[in-house]
């Protein structure tokens, strides 16, 4: 998909990943960027990228009249960018069932939801891309981050059923699985990272040279070796308590 001319929405575009998702855009040429939040005062940086091409919108994906009134305001957008997200510290042993639901809600149901949402808005478009920012831990698990993962892999799974119904409107379904980033939400956790910059830039080339599934900067390293041992890899995260 050619970004250049294009309409893009990224949520969570606040700050970390999706800031610099935003930025990515903008640097292939996008039309327009909206830029969302849950609290559109905290967009400040982002929308001094081009105050001309981002334009904030406040959406809590979890909030189904919120995300109603996005799809009619946004509704040239092309390419959906599913960065918004949430991650609790919390083992298996002890996870409680709130924590469970917090990132189920989230990271599962409101990703499908804005999808859905946006869905009709990109076919009248023309047709486009779903972006969906999943996680390497889809693959292998870091213990600590029990719920986390749980409902990244769910909302991989579901992605890849909407793939074959969204392809059939003319809509690339393109899934990303990075791995530990330098953002606020991973901040206590000790362990090399890749900086937003580096991930936004290898997913936007992604989606520009039709990858379906999209290993930005470090990831790539991460799943040739699972690809050789997945177990070794396996138990290498599982030191993640």
């Amino acid at each position: 998909m050619d970004i250049v001319d294009k309409t893009a929405l990224v949520t969570g575009a606040n700050r970390g990943l999706g800031r610099a998702l935003v930025a990515a855009l903008l640097a292939q040429g996008a039309r327009r960027v909206y830029a969302s939040a849950r609290d559109p005062e905290s967009l400040a940086q982002t929308l001094a990228f081009d105050p001309a091409r981002v334009i904030p919108i406040r959406i809590d994906i979890t909030e189904p009249s919120s995300i109603a009134a996005a799809a009619r305001t946004a509704s040239d957008v092309q390419l959906l960018v599913n960065n918004a997200g949430v991650l609790d510290y919390a083992n298996p042993l002890d996870v409680t069932g709130h924590i469970i639901d917090r990132n189920m809600a989230t990271n599962l149901h409101g990703t499908l939801a804005m999808s859905r949402a946006f869905t009709p808005v990109i076919e009248a478009a023309g047709g486009g891309g779903v972006v969906n920012i999943l996680s390497f831990l889809c693959f292998v698990s870091a213990p600590i981050f029990s719920a986390y993962n749980a409902s990244k892999a769910a909302s991989w799974s579901m992605a890849m059923s909407l793939r074959p119904y969204l392809a059939a409107r003319g809509i690339a379904v393109v899934n990303v699985f990075p791995t530990t980033i330098d953002t606020d939400m991973v901040a206590a956790l000790d362990k090399a990272k890749d900086t937003p910059a580096d991930v936004a830039n290898d997913i936007v080339k992604g989606i520009m040279s039709g990858q379906e599934d999209v290993f930005p900067a470090g990831a790539i390293t991460a799943f040739n070796a699972w690809r050789a041992d997945h177990k070794a890899v396996e138990e290498k995260f599982s030191r993640i308590v």
